[in-house]
């Protein structure tokens, strides 16, 4: 394990990270740069509530090729129902919070701290982190967040007050990906809930052959939009 240098953003190579665990570094700061720096090398923070930031890059990666996505026969009937109503990038501060709250309330606690919270509002703020938000009736009742950097949508976490809310929005956003012609969607570590999505996973080497092939193109910075082509 590595310890950055507060003054330098630059990371460790990811190859280098334990080949158990994924940790790679610790220390550093939640800058953009820095943020930039780590998911241009497939790297990504993870760490509790009064500990060191900890920078981590597993291997193998799972992985959601847009055009993998399972829509199962019952959340085809859901979006065609239109009970909810899908939306990006209208209201990033309060899907990360509840994204952040969801797990909190369930016991199962979080890394997404007010430092976490702040930092990527910051990147959100810079056209570079996304949020989809999906509604009934006006009011957020699922969503999802994460980092876009040239064809790579790099997922955070995802929350649900509804029944299958955050699946109705992860759906959007591989539809949206696949408009763009994004390469993939990475979902970091193993989540059997995704795997059932149609993610799997592949070696580290390879996801950061994509990556770096994907990060040549222009990507889609700025807010993006529901009616965004």
């Amino acid at each position: 394990m590595f310890l950055l240098d507060n003054d330098d953003t630059r990371f460790p190579d990811p190859v280098l990270a334990d080949p158990d665990s994924g940790l790679l570094a610790v220390g550093g700061d939640l800058a953009p740069a820095r943020l930039l720096s780590a998911y241009s090398n497939g790297i990504f923070p993870w760490y509790d509530q009064g500990d060191p930031i900890l920078w981590w890059s597993p291997d193998p990666r799972l992985v959601l090729f847009p055009e993998k996505f399972h829509l199962s026969g019952s959340l085809g009937r859901t979006i065609r129902r239109g009970i909810y109503q899908v939306t990006f990038d209208r209201d990033f501060a309060k899907v990360i919070k509840n994204c952040a709250e969801v797990r909190i309330t369930s016991g199962k606690g979080t890394w997404i701290t007010a430092d976490m919270i702040a930092a990527y509002c910051r990147l959100h703020k810079l056209g570079h982190a996304h949020s989809v938000e999906c509604r009934r009736n006006g009011d957020l009742v699922g969503g999802l967040y994460g980092v876009a950097l040239g064809g790579v949508f790099f997922g955070e976490s995802m929350f649900s007050l509804a029944t299958d809310s955050s699946k109705v929005a992860l759906a959007a956003l591989v539809e949206r990906l696949k408009e763009w012609r994004f390469d993939l969607i990475d979902c970091q570590v193993a989540s059997a809930h995704l795997k059932s999505l149609g993610a799997g996973e592949i070696s580290g080497a390879e996801f950061r052959r994509i990556l770096a092939r994907s990060l040549k193109r222009t990507g889609r910075p700025g807010p993006w939009t529901r009616q965004d082509g």
